[in-house]
């Protein structure tokens, strides 16, 4: 699972809304996830692989984005799409999931190879939006160690999901953000 994506998938606490328009049609869906290329969203709209849709969401509280989205795949209910994003709707983009990251509201696991050594980082909100990212990169790589310098919020299910990781797969913790290891501390002595 070590990652080979452009862009990293974004995962929400709570998806938000997405209101998608398509062929005279109009849902409000909701964000599976997202990156900064695009998004997978649920939506009742039967979108058809190649063809465009008007996407428009808000990343709690952020300006609300307006941009065309190319159909590339669907999973039932679920689309995922390419955003057809000019220069001023990038940057949108980009500082809605800064902002939404900075906050606990989204999160993103990676992995990657330093030196000899494989390392889970999570940036954002260590919650239940990561326990699928992180027991397939538990069960699919020999992660070494997690790096949680940028977790800037921590609930019961992401301290649950750190004890699998430590206790069950013997996965080490690095380097950890104040919020991290005071919510740890705090669990460890309970």
């Amino acid at each position: 699972m070590l990652e080979q994506r452009r862009h990293q998938r974004i995962r929400f606490s709570s998806p938000p809304k997405v209101r998608i328009g398509y062929g005279g049609a109009v849902d409000v869906g909701g964000i599976e996830n997202l990156s900064l290329s695009g998004l997978m969203a649920r939506t009742a709209l039967t979108l058809e692989i190649g063809h465009t849709a008007g996407c428009e969401f808000s990343l709690f509280g952020s300006p609300v984005i307006d941009v065309p989205l190319t159909i590339v795949s669907r999973i039932g209910d679920v689309f995922g799409g390419r955003f057809q994003t000019g220069p001023i709707n990038q940057v949108v983009i980009e500082d809605a999931v800064e902002a939404a990251l900075a906050s606990g509201h989204a999160s993103i696991l990676t992995v990657n190879q330093v030196g000899s050594r494989k390392i889970m980082r999570i940036t954002g909100g260590f919650n239940a939006a990561l326990h699928n990212d992180l027991m397939h990169a538990l069960a699919r790589v020999t992660v070494d160690e997690m790096d949680l310098a940028a977790v800037t919020a921590i609930d019961q299910s992401g301290l649950n999901l750190c004890r699998i990781a430590t206790g069950k797969h013997n996965i080490a913790i690095g380097a950890q953000s104040p919020c991290f290891a005071k919510a740890w501390s705090q669990a460890q002595s309970t």
